[in-house]
């Protein structure tokens, strides 16, 4: 019997939040959509850089970061998100 990795069922609705009045989800958020790793995302986006639109990604600041992870406790973990 093959086993299946099991992939976090999310509402991507509920991961979207609003940063400089633009509506965003975090990679890490992302990434569980599609069922891969953020690194494997991030990895694909660079190497595809051409065929999204320039403003597909934003880098947080400080402030914006800080923002973010009292808004979302699950995101208390991540290392690189600004």
């Amino acid at each position: 019997m093959q086993k299946h990795n099991e992939i976090e069922a999310i509402d991507p609705a509920s991961r979207i939040l609003c940063i400089r009045n633009q509506n965003v989800i975090v990679d890490a958020d992302l990434a569980v959509v599609f069922g891969v790793s953020t690194k494997r995302l991030n990895e694909q986006v660079k190497r595809n850089i051409k065929r999204f639109p320039v403003d597909f990604m934003i880098q947080l600041n400080p402030e914006e970061k800080s923002e973010v992870v009292a808004f979302c406790d699950h995101l208390r973990q991540l290392k690189f998100l600004f």
